[in-house]
């Protein structure tokens, strides 16, 4: 009875939400071979069958505990040579920032930040491993500054503090709400020099961290870019661990993920902050932010700051909403029993939304890296936009005939629903390690497949809101 509900429940959600198109606003998403409603309920029905699978197939925990199989070993030389490169690419990129055109599309750096290291970074995380931690720049500094430094003996007898636990992963959580910040509501987000500025501001204050509590320490848990690139490499079937590659099952790494302080935050926070990306787009949010702009305009604010406080609004109002709904699922598991709290069985099932993250970052932005990403080519012949043509290749355009606009909303749709996924078969495989009984631990998931199907739902609908305009 209580799963039936939960499906209707899910189902009825799944129906109310608008139906979809592009978080982009790629011209042709409105003429699908099918009604986008349907891809609504479809998205549902999968989800709902998924969930029926597990339940049947899955009765015993199976990632909870892996082997991890050693491939091959790296020679530190290829550590350092790939470090040093890290440090190149950045410091070219500050120069290109600086010294180059101020016109965003003329110049490498906007290009670089918003289509290659936020975005295709994540996407070649979930294939390769945490390889961004290979090139890491200052990260490659901090483990360079302290190599000098022990060797000369400067740091003798001098040991990092020890890292607070209230901490946790609280610094990278406002790092990616700062950054996210910057991209979707900053008035002057595509300015090379204002972004090189604080590219180098960021990567002083992880010198700073790394000083105190240590290169290893504070890249795992303070820098932000590293722990959220870190993320989606967790659900990658290669992991990169002692200069050496080993290979475990797909989602995997997930599960090792230790609940410290502000990791749920971290979740929900990456999620709510692509969901924003999506919903500020639309006609709703359209209707909203003239209020919310005469609002802060009567505070005394200019019109360009008005907007930017009403944006920031709009984009810690949608972290809290993601926020709402995950702690919703993790409360309804209390139909079951109340073994754990709220808090515990929030932190243990934390890592199921390591793949809806994923799911929502390529369903928002495949349509970027898939027409923006070509850019690259061009600049990278005229990286200052002064005329240059060092490749042969700075008059080439961008193909827009690669892939269709109808093609990116079936790999939109797709990736969401594949992302829900493997977040059920994450939960599943935790609630049969936190539950005695396989029946319990499938109706603790009831609510959880309500969040899930709402998850989706809230996607499909916010990949519509561009087309709904």
């Amino acid at each position: 009875m209580r799963l039936r509900r939960a499906v209707l429940a899910a189902g009825a959600l799944a129906l109310a939400l608008p139906a979809s198109a592009s978080a982009h606003g790629l011209v042709g998403k409105q003429d699908l071979p099918i009604p986008r409603w349907l891809f609504a309920w479809a998205a549902a029905v999968v989800l709902v069958a998924s969930f029926v699978g597990l339940a049947v197939l899955w009765a015993t925990p199976r990632l909870q505990e892996i082997v991890e199989r050693r491939r091959l070993s790296v020679p530190r030389v290829l550590e350092v040579l790939s470090g040093v490169l890290g440090i190149a690419l950045f410091a070219f990129c500050m120069y290109a920032g600086f010294a180059g055109t101020q016109a965003a599309t003329a110049n490498i750096l906007p290009t670089v930040i918003y289509v290659y290291f936020w975005v295709a970074v994540p996407f070649v995380s979930v294939v390769f491993g945490d390889v961004f931690r290979a090139v890491n720049p200052w990260l490659a500094v901090g483990k360079g500054v302290g190599w000098i430094m022990k060797r000369t003996g400067a740091v003798d007898g001098v040991e990092p503090l020890p890292y607070p636990s209230w901490l946790g992963r609280w610094p990278a959580v406002i790092g990616v709400l700062a950054f996210a910040w910057v991209e979707l509501v900053y008035a002057n987000k595509d300015d090379p020099s204002q972004l090189a500025i604080m590219a180098l501001a960021y990567a002083a204050v992880q010198l700073v961290g790394m000083s105190l509590y240590g290169t290893e320490t504070w890249s795992r848990r303070g820098d932000a870019f590293g722990v959220y690139f870190g993320m989606f490499a967790r659900i990658s079937p290669l992991r990169w661990r002692d200069r050496a590659l080993f290979t475990r099952p797909f989602l995997g790494g997930a599960p090792t993920l230790t609940p410290v302080a502000g990791t749920v935050a971290l979740l929900c926070t990456m999620i709510g902050t692509t969901s924003f990306d999506g919903f500020s787009q639309g006609t709703t949010w359209n209707s909203i932010v003239p209020h919310l702009q005469d609002f802060f305009g009567s505070l005394g604010l200019n019109a360009e700051h008005a907007l930017e406080w009403a944006g920031t609004v709009g984009i810690v109002v949608m972290c809290c909403l993601i926020g709402l709904l995950y702690r919703l699922g993790v409360m309804g598991m209390h139909t079951v029993g109340r073994k754990l709290s709220t808090r515990d069985l929030s932190g243990a099932f934390i890592h199921t939304l390591i793949p809806i993250a994923f799911a929502y970052v390529l369903a928002h932005y495949f349509s970027l890296v898939a027409y923006q990403g070509q850019a690259i080519a061009a600049l990278a012949s005229d990286p200052l936009g002064d005329g240059s043509n060092l490749l042969g290749t700075a008059s080439d355009a961008i193909n827009y005939t690669w892939i269709s606009a109808t093609g990116i909303w079936y790999v939109q749709v797709g990736a969401l629903v594949i992302g829900h996924v493997a977040g059920l078969a994450l939960a599943h495989d935790r609630a049969l390690a936190l539950f005695a009984k396989a029946r319990d631990a499938t109706r603790s998931q009831y609510w959880m497949l309500a969040v899930m199907v709402a998850f989706t739902s809230l996607g499909l609908w916010l990949l519509s809101a561009a087309a709904q305009q």
